[in-house]
């Protein structure tokens, strides 16, 4: 069988004893906005003079310090609209705009097109074309997706961050399925705006946010000025509740993604044959079965207990770990895998019972 999984080169993650620290850090940025009964209390509505809830503006106010920003915009539309919202105030229809060439993120290629930017691709494993593209002086701003988009993906994002900044342009990040889970997200690295889903961060549904530089959060917010379309205070203050236990869940969830591939890898469950960690769309484990039953698999596996599908990734719905195709941009990449290759998240599970449910799986489809 000439199907294989390339080399993957999955982005650093937060041991558990930093992980804890950051929760500790984001409560100590919490007590710097907040007063105590401030944070069991919820306003609505377009404040005049801050043209959005005083609590959301709070939450805004945490977020910007914990990451050390200038300013935060939350927005509705999860991290789509994030993103959105961050390029509608960096580009205007017919301006150049630097990507990686690579499938483009579904939600994300809508976003291009309406915006109606032209965008250069420029691969950015390859340093001495990005270098070369900075050097044109034909963009003023670049577009990095901080999750890998290919499987063989190798690129450093802060590297092509610096390249960037050192070439004056600028930069937004998306930090979907990257943000407290890697060492540093792409405002920390020196980004003018991390975009992310709040979310796919155990927070409620439709809550993104934007953190970056004042002139660009500004300017989200003008475009933002209708009472429909902001984030309420209880929204927010959901937001930032559930944001207190991520470090440490996603610190868990990697820990236990890196056993699950040491067993598998050791040969623990017949008919696997190969097993990748990598960062497709959110880190999880790429699997390789001995026979092309991939898409089979993941209805046998909620049979066992499994997810069926994600909802948000890491939403706050997914407890069970989850068995899945391989995204959309990654089959696009290498459809070849479609038949042979699942990727598995543990979500907020163990290892034994990820195992258990993937060997009693395979021993279904046998039949």
């Amino acid at each position: 069988m000439s199907v294989q999984l390339p080399p993957t080169f999955p982005l650093a993650t937060v041991p558990l004893e930093d992980a804890v620290q950051r929760q500790f850090r984001l409560l100590e940025k919490t007590a710097a906005h907040f007063e105590g009964p401030q944070l069991f209390e919820a306003d609505a509505g377009v404040v005049p003079g801050l043209g959005r809830p005083r609590t959301t503006a709070r939450v805004e106010a945490v977020l910007a310090d914990y990451f050390g920003a200038e300013d935060a915009a939350l927005v509705q539309g999860a991290g789509t609209g994030a993103i959105r919202a961050a390029l509608q105030g960096a580009v205007s229809p017919g301006d150049p705009l630097l990507i990686h060439r690579a499938p483009v993120y579904r939600t994300t290629a809508v976003t291009l097109r309406g915006l109606g930017v032209r965008t250069t691709e420029v691969d950015f494993n390859d340093r001495t074309a990005l270098q070369e593209a900075l050097e044109s002086g034909g963009f003023a701003w670049a577009y990095v997706q901080h999750s890998r988009q290919r499987l063989a993906d190798s690129y450093d994002p802060g590297e092509v961050l610096a390249a960037c900044r050192a070439a004056g342009v600028r930069t937004v990040v998306d930090d979907n399925y990257a943000v407290m889970r890697v060492p540093a997200s792409g405002v920390e690295l020196g980004a003018d705006a991390s975009c992310f889903s709040l979310f796919k961060l155990h927070g409620p549904e439709g809550v993104g946010a934007v953190v970056g530089a004042r002139d660009l959060m500004e300017h989200i917010r003008a475009d933002n000025y209708s009472g429909g379309g902001q984030v309420q205070g209880h929204q927010a203050l959901d937001a930032l509740r559930a944001l207190t236990h991520v470090p440490v869940m996603w610190a868990l969830q990697s820990r236990t993604g890196a056993e699950i591939a040491e067993r598998l890898t050791a040969g623990e469950v017949p008919g696997v044959a190969e097993v990748r960690v990598a960062n497709v769309q959110d880190r999880c484990l790429l699997v390789r079965l001995d026979r092309p039953v991939a898409r089979e698999l993941p209805a046998a596996a909620a049979r066992h207990g499994a997810a069926p599908y994600p909802v948000g990734s890491n939403s706050r719905y997914e407890i069970a770990p989850l068995v899945y195709r391989m995204s959309s941009s990654s089959l696009d990449d290498a459809p070849g895998l479609a038949d042979w290759t699942v990727r598995i998240n543990p979500m907020r599970a163990g290892a034994d019972l990820v195992i258990e449910i993937l060997r009693r799986s395979l021993h279904d489809l046998k039949g």
